[in-house]
C-alpha cells in the first residue's frame, strides 16, 4: 500500500513548496465579522460548526450564506475556516464546520472518509443556514476532495443556488486506476478496507493509521507539505488520522457524474500544477447549466490551500460569481 500512496503523493506534484505569504490563521476574527459556535443534527448525530457572521448582518438584514468544505482527512480549522474567513470578509455568512467521524462532530466510527456520509452532511448544513433569518440564500464551496461531495450534494439539494469549487480533486474510476496503480492496486485498496470494517465490526475499534507523516512513514500522506507543517496544517484540532475502512467508498465514489445533473451554476477554481486537473477538465466539459472556469498558474494542491495570493484569487473569483448568481 506505501507503494500507491507514493504514487499518490507523485501524482498531486507535491514537489518542494516555494517561499511564499500565507493566509491569515484559520478562524482568526476580525472587525469585517465574528465567529459563532454553532450546532445542528445529520443522521443522527450532532454535527458542529464555525459560523462567520459579517458585521452588520442579522435578521433584518441577511447575507448571502455559503457552506464551505475541505480536502479530506481534514477538520475545519484546516483549509474550510481559512476561506469562511475569506467568504465573510467578502459579505457572506459562512459555514465550516466538522463532518460526521471528524473533529468535534459526533459518530462511533471516528476519521471515516465516507462520501455518502459527507454528502448527506453537506445537505444538513445547507438546510441549517437555509432556516436562519439571517441568511437569504445558500450557496456550496468545496475544495479538494469535497469538490465532489458538493457537487452531488448540489445535485441532490435545490437548497443550493450556486456552487465553487476550488482545488477540486474529482475522479472517475479511470482516474482512479491511474493514482492508485491500476486495478490490482484499487483492489488491493478495497480489500485492506473491508478487511479493517470487519475487524472493527468484530473489535468495535477503528483501524486508524496516520492520515500524514514523515517521508517514508506508513501513513496515508508521507512526506507532505501543509498537513505536517505546524501552524498550516498540523493543528492540535487535527486527530491527523484515517480509518482504514474508508477506502471503498473513497475509490468507489464517482465525483465527475454529478456534473451531467447539476442545474445550478457553477464555478471552478484550478491549476495545472495542482491535483488531477483531468478530472476537472471532464468534469467541467459535462456541465450542461451555466458555468466559468479560472486556472491559476503554478499554484500546487496545497498551496491552495493556504498561500495568500491563492486563496485570495480563489475567493474573489467565489464571491465575484456567487454575486451574478
Amino acid at each position: 500500500m506505501k507503494t500507491l500512496i507514493k504514487s499518490l503523493v507523485a501524482t498531486v506534484s507535491v514537489g518542494v513548496l516555494a517561499a511564499c505569504t500565507t493566509a491569515a490563521p484559520s478562524g482568526a476574527a476580525s472587525p469585517a465579522y465574528t465567529v459563532e459556535r454553532v450546532t445542528f443534527s445529520s443522521g443522527g448525530e450532532t454535527l458542529v460548526g464555525n459560523l462567520y457572521i459579517p458585521a452588520g448582518v442579522d435578521g433584518a438584514s441577511p447575507a448571502e450564506g455559503v457552506v464551505v468544505t475541505g480536502a479530506w482527512t481534514t477538520v475545519k480549522e484546516h483549509m474550510p475556516s481559512t476561506y469562511a474567513a475569506e467568504m465573510a470578509e467578502r459579505g457572506h455568512v459562512a459555514l465550516a464546520f466538522d463532518f460526521r467521524t471528524w473533529g468535534e462532530s459526533g459518530g462511533d466510527t471516528r476519521s471515516f472518509e465516507n462520501p455518502k456520509i459527507k454528502i448527506e452532511d453537506i445537505i444538513a448544513a445547507g438546510e441549517f443556514l437555509a432556516a436562519r433569518p439571517d441568511v437569504s440564500g445558500v450557496n456550496g464551496l468545496g475544495i479538494c476532495a469535497s469538490a465532489g461531495y458538493m457537487a452531488t450534494a448540489a445535485e441532490r439539494s435545490a437548497t443550493f443556488q450556486s456552487i465553487a469549487l476550488v482545488a477540486p480533486w474529482l475522479h472517475d474510476a479511470g482516474i482512479v486506476n491511474e493514482v492508485y496503480g491500476g486495478p490490482d492496486g484499487v483492489a488491493a485498496l478495497i480489500e485492506t478496507g473491508r478487511a479493517a470494517a470487519a475487524r472493527e465490526a468484530t473489535t468495535g475499534e477503528p483501524q486508524l493509521i496516520a492520515a500524514a507523516g514523515p517521508a517514508g512513514s506508513d501513513a496515508l500522506m508521507p512526506g507532505v507539505p501543509y498537513y505536517t507543517e505546524e501552524g498550516l496544517g498540523l493543528i492540535p484540532q487535527w486527530a491527523n488520522t484515517f480509518n482504514l475502512a474508508s477506502w471503498e467508498g473513497w475509490l468507489t465514489f464517482d465525483g465527475i457524474r454529478a456534473a451531467l445533473a447539476i442545474n445550478q451554476p457553477l464555478l471552478i477554481v484550478h491549476s495545472e500544477a495542482a491535483a488531477i486537473p483531468q478530472g476537472a477538465q471532464r468534469f467541467y466539459a459535462n456541465l450542461k447549466g451555466e458555468k466559468d472556469a479560472l486556472w491559476l498558474e503554478g499554484v500546487t494542491q496545497f498551496e491552495f490551500y493556504h498561500r495568500q495570493d491563492a486563496v485570495i484569487a480563489a475567493s474573489d473569483a467565489t464571491a465575484e460569481f456567487f454575486a451574478r448568481h
